[in-house]
């Protein structure tokens, strides 16, 4: 399933910025992965939403690690999915690769359950088997179908999360939502984490009444990690080299990053790196200076991409760091921006593109290195 390594060797940094190597290098969330077992346990599905970089994906691989013998776990990221078809094809293969990973079962399997495609089982070197579909748009449907037959057959204990669940919204065909859940409801001993990234689809497809999966799930929203518990993650590591963590230095760098687990991993790996104490502001600046000069050239096309509103909007936020009110008269004479209906507009296309969003305090730029570069250039 990609989500773990192989977690019998010590670590040479402590400080993951991918992947999960058990819970000695997982930071808290034992709220979290306690009330989502609970969940699973008391058989309810659950909505699992937080932005990108928060870390679903982390506590997805906790929970799974800590779920009892008895279930069988599946994590499917559809990100990259664009229509029915891909995603059916990505479901399919991970379905089968965690619950049929013997060559002479699969085959069997497959061909009782899978008449509309052309599956095929590759073995690995591993002795697992690797699974691939040939399935269209004209079959999509009718392999999803086989795929939950499949499931509901089985009669055994499985929790699949799939990830970046919002990306069915975006599918060009009609009624995935409504079809998805015909099938998901009848299936007692499957339960399902869909996790989401983008609040207002998520919450559109589960909160609102309107949405198909409306009032189907438990809804989890995914907070930042208290600061004194991130302290207390980065000192355990760092005294048992014998360096120092400081507080004030820490808590800084925290609340720079608005405590965003992937930033706060990426800037103590790279200052473990330095196998000293964190001691003061420069090395994080060093740290942070590093991560985006490595993404610069990506960062520059990236800002070239852009139209010209969206570039100059783009700029004016990193600059302000968090915009309550981006149409505000003030907001627009201060950065030097065009009229709030061409502001609007950027902010739809930057919202729409992941640069820029909404959050609880206002309008932030999405990726936070990002508006580190940005402001170098100002």
């Amino acid at each position: 399933m990609g989500l773990w390594y192989n977690t019998r060797m010590k670590l040479n940094n402590p400080f993951l910025t991918a992947g999960y190597a058990g819970a000695d290098y997982f930071c808290d969330r034992a709220d979290e992965t306690r009330k989502l077992i609970a969940a699973i346990e008391n058989d309810r599905n659950v909505t699992l939403i937080a932005p990108r970089r928060y870390g679903k994906t982390g506590l997805i691989s906790n929970v799974f690690a800590h779920l009892p013998s008895a279930y069988t776990s599946v994590y499917v990221d559809i990100y990259s999915a664009k229509n029915l078809a891909a995603f059916t094809k990505i479901f399919a293969g991970a379905v089968f690769e965690a619950l049929d990973s013997r060559m002479e079962k699969a085959m069997s399997v497959l061909a009782t359950f899978f008449k509309s495609c052309r599956p095929t089982a590759t073995p690995q070197t591993d002795g697992t088997v690797k699974f691939s579909f040939d399935i269209t748009s004209d079959n999509a449907e009718a392999s999803l179908k086989e795929v939950f037959d499949y499931l509901k057959a089985r009669e055994r204990r499985v929790v699949i999360a799939i990830d970046e669940f919002q990306q069915v919204r975006e599918f060009p065909e009609e009624g995935v939502e409504a079809l998805l859940r015909s099938y998901i409801q009848f299936i007692p001993w499957v339960r399902f984490v869909f996790a989401g990234s983008r609040r207002h689809l998520m919450s559109e497809m589960f909160v609102m009444p309107q949405g198909a999966f409306y009032q189907s799930t438990q809804i989890m929203n995914l907070d930042v990690i208290p600061p004194e518990n991130y302290l207390s993650f980065a000192r355990r590591f760092f005294s048992s080299e014998g360096w120092k963590v400081d507080e004030g230095v820490f808590m800084r760098l925290y609340r720079r990053f608005d405590g965003v687990t992937w930033y706060l991993q990426a800037v103590l790996n790279k200052v473990w790196e330095t196998r000293s104490s964190l001691s003061d502001d420069a090395q994080v600046e060093r740290a942070v200076k590093e991560l985006y000069e490595e993404r610069a050239l990506v960062y520059h096309d990236l800002l070239c991409a852009q139209n010209d509103a969206s570039q100059e909007l783009v700029m004016a936020i990193a600059r302000n760091g968090v915009v309550p009110e981006p149409t505000s008269a003030d907001f627009l004479s201060t950065n030097g921006l065009r009229g709030a209906s061409t502001v609007r507009a950027a902010l739809k296309d930057l919202a729409g593109k992941d640069i820029a969003y909404k959050s609880d305090s206002g309008w932030i730029v999405y990726d936070r290195l990002f508006a580190e570069y940005l402001r170098t250039l100002q």
